[in-house]
């Protein structure tokens, strides 16, 4: 990466205040500023670090005004934060941007591939696979056949996409992850066994999701598990058969949904939650970590605990949890005092 600041200042709408002309080859905290760097400013408690950084630029909201001398560039825009996560996402698409198939790979002759794409060493591409345009495939993947990958998504090294599975445009699935994975079906049997349950289903995920390291997507066991617009899953989450996440939805670590299981649109779920099968989550919920849900959740609500109830009433219940042990001393306290009365 290497573009002047006013050539930066052009992409984002922004004003230039100092020399248009610097080049910026790398972006960098403020604090941690260097010559022919970019930083930005947006949250006001590093302010002072503005004053004494060693960036040769700087982004900082339109209503910025510097109180003390400056001595580096800076460029005015509507938000600071906004507009360097758009260099973020510029510089990430410099970086990754890679073209051709790299050898030893192997592409079946019946999959269907455009030009503009890369697949890299090490890579399997099964029968009548259907890849789209700008499409990343680092090395170590493995497709499946009959899998569909549309335009502009990315799949990092050691991605697994089984057989007959669906990815939308613009999605992103990190190192590691299993789409389209067996479910976890099994049925007692009369020799006090388990018999496994095909699974024949496959995983649909619609456009602009983008799945973490290490996450793990089941396929259905009949129709299809299925992760809908723009959710993101962040690394080394279990999400089971049949399952089906609303759009926007977003869910930390370690979190597992369990079979056939309704997630809404809009919902955040924290880090190592727990979601029984068959049940419905509505939209626009929030589930803090560590919960444990059985039962479905309305619209809009907010739970915590395990198992979880409303937020609110946790918070209240949570004083007396932590006062347990001095009522329990309280009420032994009473008890024998009480016996000693009846006894004189």
């Amino acid at each position: 990466m290497e573009f002047t600041i006013n050539q930066i200042a052009e992409m984002l709408n922004g004003e230039v205040i100092g020399n248009p002309n610097i080049w910026i080859n790398q972006l960098t905290k403020i604090e941690e500023g260097r010559e022919h760097s970019l930083s930005f400013l947006s949250n006001p408690k590093y302010t002072e670090h503005l004053y004494k950084t060693k960036s040769s630029a700087v982004i900082v909201n339109k209503d910025f005004v510097p109180h003390q001398q400056i001595n580096t560039t800076l460029i005015k825009v509507k938000d600071a934060y906004a507009s360097f996560a758009q260099l973020l996402r510029i510089v990430e698409d410099l970086q990754k941007k890679r073209e051709g198939i790299e050898q030893p790979c192997f592409i079946d002759e019946t999959a269907e591939i455009d030009k503009n794409i890369y697949i890299g060493a090490f890579s399997y591409i099964g029968k009548n696979v259907r890849i789209g345009k700008n499409v990343h495939i680092y090395p170590h993947c493995y497709i499946g056949d009959h899998v569909t990958i549309k335009n502009n998504s990315t799949l990092y090294s050691g991605v697994k996409v089984y057989h007959n599975c669906h990815i939308d445009k613009n999605s992103t699935i990190h190192s590691g992850s299993v789409i389209g994975s067996d479910g976890f079906g099994f049925a007692p049997n009369t020799d006090k066994a388990y018999d496994k349950i095909p699974q024949i289903g496959n995983v649909i995920i619609k456009e602009g999701v983008e799945i973490g390291a290490n996450t793990c997507i089941d396929r259905a066991t009949m129709g299809s598990t299925i992760i809908h617009k723009g959710v993101k899953l962040d690394n080394m989450i279990q999400v089971a058969h049949n399952v089906e996440i609303g759009e926007n939805t977003v869910i930390a670590s370690h979190t597992a949904i369990a079979g056939s299981s309704k997630v809404g649109k809009n919902c955040m779920i924290g880090g190592q939650v727990g979601i029984v099968g068959h049940l419905k989550i509505g939209n626009n919920v929030k589930i803090a970590a560590q919960s444990g849900i059985q039962s479905d959740i309305n619209d809009n609500e907010i739970v915590q605990g395990s198992p979880a109830f409303s937020i609110s009433d946790y918070k209240r219940a949570y004083v007396y949890f932590k006062q347990l042990p001095k009522l329990n001393s309280l009420v032994n306290k009473i008890e024998k005092e009480f016996k000693n009365i009846i006894n004189k």
